[in-house]
């Protein structure tokens, strides 16, 4: 991936959503997969708002859980780009907690980097920027 830094000034809502029983371990918690697959999500999500293309995961890195999650909980995924690549792009995913009913506190629960490669129909690499004639 040939790096381009950008600007980490802009934090986008890529998904909410509020967790349901279906959701939870046997001992009440959301499962830790539900949160990934959702970070998943948020990040595809993200990608696709750079460039509209077909995005696979390449790797998920430093996936720290610092906070549970319970039913009823509504989480939170944002989005921030790291880097633009010529055929990835990497995203920063930070998931938060919203509990509560009378008063309503905010949590971190974990965050991601991922990194999404532009594809084919066939599954190879592409270019996220197509290269225009000028």
């Amino acid at each position: 991936m040939t790096d381009q830094p950008v600007p980490q000034s802009n934090r986008y809502l890529a998904i909410r959503s509020v967790m349901m029983p279906r959701d939870t371990n046997a001992l009440g918690s959301v499962f830790g997969g539900h949160i990934l697959s959702l970070i998943d999500l948020a990040a595809g999500q993200h990608a696709r708002t750079i460039s509209p293309k077909r995005y696979v995961t390449k790797v998920m890195r430093e996936v720290n859980f610092v906070a549970p999650v319970f039913v009823g909980d509504s989480v939170s995924f944002y989005t921030t780009t790291l880097r633009v690549g010529t055929t990835s792009v990497a995203v920063r995913v930070e998931v938060e907690a919203q509990r509560g009913v009378d008063s309503i506190t905010t949590c971190p629960v974990t965050s991601a980097e991922v990194v999404m490669v532009a594809v084919d129909h066939e599954n190879n690499p592409i270019p996220v920027f197509t290269a225009t004639k000028g």
